[in-house]
């Protein structure tokens, strides 16, 4: 979320944001210490993310369980087309595995479309018009997800509305603050608690309606919590600071990258992939797990049915409480012994990935003629995945923003995002090959795939440092 903390030298309306002075904001009224405008934002945030991840949640077991059922799919507005150009790739596709390639392929754009939204943002809307555009388009399609004939309209308009709103949302946090004033990761700590509690609540809420009440009363709430966050933000657009004009090709001109800053962006994209490796497990607990889990947990709980969809709730309570415990840890690791930097985490960070998909293949391979498992293997899981995603997708973000060469920084926040682009992409692929595999061989995979991303960044120790070591040294030659 602090991706905007390093960017000194603009050369976008985005990059502008991140740097712009306390007084290009309309108010200058403080809460707790910090802008009003944060607050506005942190809370539009939170139901945003309550609306992206109550109907994430869903999805495939509303695919599965409904919509591409016999006498529902047919009722899909231009569906046929679709699947012919789906399985044009993959090849032929049962329910699930139909599920699984339109999955991937939705939350892949959800990742690819932030580029998008900074370029609208950039050059033609400014922040405030597009964000206001991704809000409005969100709304909408969680609206048209309550009826089965506007399915993949629903998927494009949240897609596109995702990407115009996520990552323009974060730059106008940046640039509640001067450039000097440490306050910053403060208030992206405060954004991003404001983004844990809508992944908290969402489940419960749109998870417990939709498995419960019907698929449609789940995706009805998810688009009330837009519609919502829709009007916190207007009701805070007076504290939020003013759009800067946008930027034009003699601004960008004016700055030119080196050699050095030509390898340190040829670092970065090679390490998307990787990260993608890194990341597949985690995505995929939206995605085949939740089918797998479905059929496989013993979710009794006190004499009555927990629904599958509460596993995501847990899973968000406990990236939040293993974040703090990471963050908490290496706070007393430093005390006495130098702390890692950030590539070394990263490779902690899919190692210990690789173990939370061991733990998930030998609670697999635990049931026997249908038997179902018990919870406490998920809960296993869940913890030891959580504590692998703390050190990677925070600490990825972290080091490119420290490596990013200072005229792109802005743009290096939505290439960063391509990662999780390719991830999801890869999960669909991933969960076409769910039905035709044993589960404990399947997550074994996973497992295999996080190892292979972790030896890659391991390898990549020494290349990243030695350039940033060099852009450091330019860095203060240049006088930065």
């Amino acid at each position: 979320m602090t991706e905007q903390a390093g960017a000194h030298t603009p050369v976008s309306a985005a990059a502008i944001s991140a740097t712009a002075p306390v007084a290009g904001c309309p108010s200058g009224r403080r809460l707790f210490g910090h802008p009003v405008g944060l607050w506005y934002l942190a809370f539009a945030e939170a139901w945003e993310r309550f609306s992206y991840y109550g109907m994430q949640t869903l999805l495939v077991l509303y695919m599965v369980g409904q919509l591409l059922q016999p006498g529902h799919i047919e009722s899909v507005a231009g569906f046929a087309q679709f699947r012919a150009v789906v399985e044009g790739v993959y090849g032929p596709l049962s329910i699930q595995a139909l599920a699984s390639a339109i999955f991937g392929i939705y939350t892949g754009l959800v990742y690819l479309t932030p580029v998008l939204g900074g370029v609208i943002a950039d050059r033609w809307l400014g922040r405030t018009r597009t964000i206001l555009l991704g809000a409005t388009l969100m709304t909408l399609g969680h609206f048209l997800m309550a009826f089965d004939v506007s399915f993949l309209w629903a998927l494009a308009c949240l897609a596109i509305g995702t990407g115009c709103f996520k990552g323009n949302i974060a730059v106008q946090v940046g640039s509640l603050y001067a450039p000097e004033d440490n306050a910053r990761a403060d208030a992206f700590q405060i954004f991003y608690l404001g983004i844990s509690a809508g992944v908290i609540a969402s489940p419960l809420v749109c998870g417990t309606l939709g498995e419960v009440y019907g698929w449609h009363y789940g995706f009805g709430a998810a688009g009330i919590g837009m519609a919502v966050g829709l009007g916190v933000y207007l009701a805070g657009a007076r504290f939020l600071p003013v759009d800067p004009p946008v930027a034009g090709k003699k601004h960008e001109a004016r700055h030119r990258l080196s050699k050095t800053d030509w390898r340190v962006l040829g670092l970065l994209l090679a390490m998307l992939p990787v990260l993608a490796l890194a990341l597949l497990g985690n995505q995929q607990i939206f995605n085949a797990y939740m089918i797998w889990a479905q059929n496989s947990f013993d979710f009794s709980l006190l004499g009555h049915t927990m629904p599958t969809s509460w596993l995501i709730t847990f899973d968000a309570a406990a990236s939040v409480v293993m974040l703090a415990l990471s963050v908490l840890f290496w706070r007393l690791w430093s005390r006495r012994f130098p702390e890692p930097d950030e590539i070394t985490k990263l490779v902690i960070g899919a190692g210990v990935t690789v173990l939370a998909f061991v733990v998930l293949a030998a609670g697999a391979a635990q049931s026997t003629n249908g038997a179902k498992i018990s919870l406490w293997w998920a809960v296993a899981f869940h913890i030891i995945n959580s504590i692998g995603f703390a050190h990677l997708v925070p600490v990825a973000l972290a080091l490119y923003v420290r490596m990013a060469p200072k005229a792109v920084g802005a743009t290096i926040v939505g290439i960063f995002y391509l990662h999780l682009f390719v991830a999801n992409n890869l999960v669909g692929w991933a969960g076409t090959r769910f039905e035709t595999m044993a589960a404990d061989r399947f997550w074994m995979a996973h497992a295999v795939v996080a190892g292979v991303s972790a030896v890659i960044l391991f390898g990549l120790q020494r290349p990243i440092k030695r350039a940033l070591a060099k852009a450091a040294a330019e860095s203060s030659q240049q006088g930065f």
